[in-house]
Parts: structure tokens; sequence; C-alpha cells
């Protein structure tokens, strides 16, 4: 009859058709990469994530000091894990998440420590330091924060000659004992004695015999003093060292910071007291290689005893940890920063004993 030959041939036609869209599923399914074969950028990706930071003084600094901007952020490179992560688990890729336990461990030994709380109740004696800024609006109000705070001895670093005398103002009630050695000064609760600007600049350059002594005190940013306490002398040094810049030129410009690090080392080297702090702005991280003179000398208080990265600056949203405290041959027990005032970095403050 008149259809039935297309009828009788539709169902074969389907059926057919079916078979074949399945041998054309089953070869597509076998022709994917399996979980462990998926993903190989992202696994190149985390494996180079954990080598920069496991290697990160292999980075070199011959270029824009690259190596020395990598080091000032290191603790931030852990962002990329979940970035990471999350990619991995989207294309289902077993070989990426198994590179990730690289840069996880690495990131684990380099900061885990800090995540841990290590401050210890009670201390001899609290040591307080704050780049009070030069644009700062209130620098009464600052010192009357700063006064508060009851640290036994407080540094000042970036101290302009109109804000001198308001800080001095504000500070002898609580710190009867005090001294500023042009842009940085201590005060204390405690006798001062032996005080004397250090020289971090190393070398004036061709202006080293036509720059008055006057001019060079104005300017000077960093100290040394003797603090009279009741376990006997303790050497402070109060250090602001020159500022950086990200220049898309020259890269990471340190060139002075890195010349007054290496001057304050070499000072610090020559201190013959056994006890030694170090108060200051260093404009850098410790984990940059450019502090290897100091930090070879000195333990860092946050590290030994902060709770946290104790992060510094911007005060508005710190992102690092440029103001530092370090000592020798005491014993941090506690470290902290303190609430924001007028500038634009945050006080940090650590106790010590004996």
């Amino acid at each position: 009859m008149p259809g039935t030959g297309p009828r009788d041939a539709g169902p074969r036609n389907t059926g057919l058709g079916v078979l074949r869209a399945g041998i054309r599923r089953a070869i597509r399914i076998g022709s994917r990469p399996g979980p462990w074969k998926r993903g190989p950028v992202l696994a190149a990706l985390a494996l180079l994530l954990g080598l920069s930071m496991l290697l990160h003084a292999r980075i070199p600094n011959r270029i824009g000091h690259l190596g020395s901007l990598a080091e000032t952020v290191l603790p931030w490179f852990g962002l990329f894990i979940p970035v990471l992560l999350a990619g991995a688990l989207w294309r289902r890729s077993a070989s990426a998440v198994a590179a990730l336990l690289l840069p996880v461990l690495v990131w684990l030994h380099l900061f885990g420590g800090l995540l841990s709380a290590k401050s210890r109740p009670g201390s001899d004696l609290t040591v307080a330091s704050h780049n009070v800024s030069a644009d700062n609006p209130d620098p009464a109000g600052t010192a009357r924060d700063l006064a508060a705070s009851g640290a036994d001895v407080l540094a000042l670093e970036e101290i302009t000659p109109q804000a001198k005398p308001l800080y001095e103002k504000e500070l002898a009630t609580a710190y009867p004992h005090h001294t500023v050695q042009g842009t940085v000064g201590l005060w204390s609760k405690l006798p001062l004695s032996d005080t004397r600007p250090v020289d971090i600049e190393m070398d004036y350059g061709p202006l080293a015999d036509t720059k008055p002594a006057a001019v060079r005190m104005a300017y000077n940013r960093a100290l040394r003093t003797t603090v009279a306490t009741d376990q006997g002398p303790l050497a402070v040094y109060v250090a602001h060292l020159g500022s950086v810049r990200v220049n898309p030129r020259v890269g990471f410009w340190t060139d002075t910071r890195d010349r007054n690090a290496q001057a304050l080392g070499k000072a610090i080297a020559a201190e013959h007291n056994e006890r030694v702090v170090l108060l200051g702005d260093l404009n850098g991280t410790l984990d940059d290689r450019a502090f290897a003179g100091i930090t070879s000398q000195l333990r860092s208080a946050q590290d030994t005893a902060g709770d946290g990265f104790g992060f510094s600056w911007p005060a508005e949203f710190p992102v690092v940890r440029i103001d530092q405290i370090l000592v020798r041959g005491v014993k941090p027990d506690s470290s902290w920063s303190l609430p924001a005032t007028g500038s634009d970095h945050l006080p940090v403050a650590a106790g010590i004993s004996w």
C-alpha cells in the first residue's frame, strides 16, 4: 500500500541514528584527557608560584630590583593559591590540585608561624616606634595618643622643625628625658646618655666637602643613645631609612634605602653593648635581602612574639610592615600595632624583658 515503505524504514533509520550518536559520544568521551592530563597550564603556574616563593632569594635584582619587590610583597603571593585552586576545580584537573601542594607547603613554611599567637604576658620594658609623618595634621593629638600608650621608650621618625616643639610640649610630662637628632627623636621615662647622631648616608658624593655640618644635622635620619634600666644599659637606635619608589622606567627604586641599611648594619656591628634595640621606619619588609646586614645581627620582635603579620602601612589599609622593632640580647615578649593617629603609618610597640 502507498506509504508502507517509508513507515517501515522509519524505525530502522531511527535506531541506526541512535547507534551512530552513541558511538560518536563514546569516541568523544574516550578521547577526552583524564583528570591527570587536564589543566597542564594551571599545574605549571602552581609549580612556578611555589618555586618563586621557595627560591625568592634567587630572583635577580639586577633588573629593576625585581627580587626586592617580590620579597616586599611575598606574603601576598598566597592569594594566588585559591585562584589557581578554583581554576583546577573548574577544569577538574587532578594534576593542578596536586601541584598546588607545593605553594601551600612553602607559604606555610615561610609564614605559617605568624598565624599563631606568640605573645606572652609581662615584660620589663615597653618600647614603641612611630613615623609621625611630615604631613600630620594633628601632631599634638598624635603625641597625646602615643603618651597614653604607656610605652617606656618612644621613638619618633619624620619630625619636622614646625612640629618638634609640639611633640616636646605634649610628651614632656610622660617622658622627662628626650633627644631629637635631625628628623628622628627618642622620648624616655628612663635617663639617656651617650647620645649621638648616626650617619647612615655613607657617602655624600661630590658634595661631601661642601655640605655644612649643620645642614647634614638638619636632615639626619638616625641616632644612637643609651637607656639606663634597672637591668643595665640598653643601646637604642632610631632610624628612618630612605624611601622607595616604583617607577615604570627604573622599576623598584631602592638605592638610597639600601645604602642606608648597609650603613646602619655596620653601625650596629660596631656596637659594644650586648643589649640592643632598633626602632624605626626601615621602608621595607624584613624578607627583603637589602636588610641582611641588619637581620643577621638582630631579630624581629614581631616575628618572635607577635600575633599575625603586624602590617603598619598604609594606616587606612595596612598591607606591609615597614615599621620595625628589632632586638639583640633581650627577649621579646609581645609585639603589636597601636591605633591609627594622624599619620599614614601605624605605631608599633613591643614588650621586652631580660
